[in-house]
């Protein structure tokens, strides 16, 4: 049996989906059992657990041959932020796994490190540095292209055309969460991938690239507009007491637009024999 913290989420229940099709019985563990039941359906069994919550983790990992962190505390309230779920939540996901004899999945970003100018990344990086013993495996992802079109839509919806934070030139690295969540289930069924840091990106584009192809895709004409870099560093600062995740969204979208991210690891998915990666038609054609 595999657990997923967070399995609701735009990737967690990918993963979900992909374990079941391979005929793993899966265990979900989220803060709404009620919302995750409608997404999921009555075949996955759900459990409300905090990853906040040691003693609520402990008591729904016995009997796991694995457990996937899924989580993200990126757009969380005040409590919920990369702090609470990113570094103190997967600990206790990682002892409770580290307890039981579960291998740990662990889903981290391209960039982790201790000097990142993201929180998220930081946090990340201290959970990845917090593991022990060998029954681990770290997926280090790109930003999602589902996550993007889906902000550059809204926006186009709202004001005719994308809104891209920033100057938005700087090449990137991007991955459909269906890759990441192939890695992923790959990961928790995988003994030989373990103590493995797996990085998972498609291709490198800028923001202007992938709005004008939005815009494309969409038949709309038109430039995307911009959000300038100093509307950027007010929201991080303003907003934080009031609207943390907005703070932290406009801090992200900021270091995204002035500092270089690594491109993953271009042979991944052939040396784990996965299908080839996922376009961005695709996912145009998909959203």
């Amino acid at each position: 049996m595999i657990v997923v913290a967070g399995g609701s989420g735009d990737l967690g229940r990918r993963v979900v989906a992909a374990l079941t099709a391979a005929g793993e019985p899966v265990r979900v563990l989220v803060r709404d059992a009620a919302r995750a039941r409608e997404v999921l359906g009555p075949e996955v069994e759900v459990v409300a657990a905090d990853v906040r919550d040691r003693e609520a983790v402990a008591s729904a990992i016995p009997g796991a041959t694995a457990v996937v962190s899924a989580v993200h505390g990126l757009l969380g309230g005040a409590g919920s932020g990369p702090d609470e779920v990113d570094r103190q939540g997967n600990g206790h996901l990682a002892e409770a796994a580290r307890q039981s004899g579960a291998t740990f999945v662990l889903v981290s970003v391209l960039g982790a490190s201790r000097t990142s100018p993201l929180e998220l990344s930081r946090a990340k990086y201290d959970a990845e540095q917090a593991l022990t013993g060998s029954r681990w495996v770290v997926v280090r992802a790109a930003a999602f292209f589902e996550t993007w079109v889906t902000v550059m839509r809204s926006s186009a919806a709202r004001l005719g055309r994308p809104l891209v934070m920033g100057v938005g030139e700087r090449p990137m690295p991007f991955v459909s969460v269906l890759d990441v969540a192939a890695v992923v289930a790959r990961a928790a069924t995988d003994s030989a991938l373990h103590g493995q840091v797996l990085e998972v990106a498609g291709p490198v584009l800028t923001m202007n690239e992938l709005a004008a192809a939005v815009q494309v895709h969409d038949g709309r004409a038109g430039r995307p507009l911009h959000l300038p870099r100093g509307a950027l560093r007010l929201t991080g600062v303003l907003a934080g007491p009031v609207q943390p995740a907005a703070a932290r969204m406009a801090r992200a979208a900021l270091a995204f637009d002035t500092h270089d991210l690594p491109h993953g690891d271009p042979g991944l998915r052939d040396r784990l024999g996965l299908a080839p990666a996922t376009t961005l038609d695709e996912v145009l054609a998909a959203r």
